[in-house]
């Protein structure tokens, strides 16, 4: 979905001589996590005339920031009727909005993870393991829309890649935690149907089960694509570490893993679909030649070459 334009429609619902704040907008989308999102999405507004997202503010009613400056937004503020006083807000609360009309999107996805959640499986379901493939998603930096996703596939005992793909396209949907799934899964789903040799194992920048609801893009990936997956992240989503386990409601989620004794800060993997802890854990001592597993450092290495 898009969900710039979702957003972006509903700071256009914000009346003259009110403004509403980002964390207002982030709970209008679904999920106050997005409000950092929201953020972002207002500095990338291409159309400051058509979007007022100059009527954002912080909840403490400091007008925060402004992608053609503070005193652009300050003017822009007092034309719409609202009175600023020291970069802040005059009468906050008597001119603040949220009776935002909205069908809550991100509590529908939230609602589409916990329902595949409970079609995860994590027994080992191949004999034997003939390739395995590195997805990942590369950004131009400073622009957050348009994306080069790449897949590699690699012989399982040679080590070799055997193919690799690659797509260009633009990105509707922002970053925001637990939520990654609908930021890059459909790329990832698209690269696999283009692969002539399809592989056995997916190896997916970004979480299997060490998500706090169970469901990370790799997950999500092997549920909808019933095919073995692996998750991969740099860093800790949720839950404790006790060892190099990650624990979360009392369930082994995940691990902190040490390509060597050298690593000071581990990545973290967990099964997606269709494969154990124990093998998750196999495989990924089998590939890491250095810190990330070859599968998905490769993969970045085309998509970033791509970009």
């Amino acid at each position: 979905m898009d969900l710039y334009e979702y957003t972006y429609n509903l700071v256009r619902q914000i009346p003259e001589g009110m403004v509403s704040s980002y964390g207002a907008v982030a709970l209008a989308l679904g999920d106050i996590r997005a409000s950092r999102a929201v953020g972002r999405m207002m500095n990338q507004n291409p159309n400051a005339d058509n979007m007022p997202c100059f009527k954002i503010v912080y909840s403490d009613g400091n007008i925060g920031g402004f992608g053609l400056g503070i005193d652009d937004k300050i003017r822009r503020l007092r034309l719409d009727n609202i009175e600023v006083y020291d970069n802040k807000i005059n009468n906050f609360e008597k001119v603040f909005f949220n009776d935002f009309k909205t069908d809550y999107p991100l509590k529908k996805l939230r609602k589409k993870q916990i329902e595949l959640s409970c079609k995860v499986k994590l027994e080992d379901s191949l004999d034997k393991i003939d390739t395995i493939a590195g997805f990942d998603v590369a950004y131009p930096q400073n622009d957050f829309d348009n994306c080069c996703a790449a897949c590699i596939v690699m012989d399982n005992k040679t080590k070799k890649v055997i193919e690799e793909k690659i797509i260009h396209d633009k990105n509707f949907f922002p970053y925001i935690p637990t939520y990654l799934t609908f930021r890059e899964a459909d790329f990832y789903q698209l690269l696999y149907e283009q692969l002539e040799n399809k592989p056995d194992v997916l190896m997916i920048d970004g979480n299997g089960i060490l998500h706090p609801f169970g469901l990370g893009i790799a997950s999500f990936i092997g549920v909808k694509m019933n095919i073995p997956s692996i998750g991969v992240a740099k860093s800790k989503l949720c839950g404790k570490l006790e060892g190099n386990k990650v624990i979360f409601d009392n369930k082994l989620i995940g691990s902190a893993f040490f390509s060597s004794k050298y690593i000071k800060n581990p990545i973290f993997v967990s099964p997606g679909h269709k494969i154990s802890h124990d093998t998750t854990i196999s495989i990924i001592d089998e590939y890491c030649y250095y810190k990330i597993p070859e599968p998905i450092r490769k993969a970045h290495l085309l998509a970033t070459k791509n970009i």
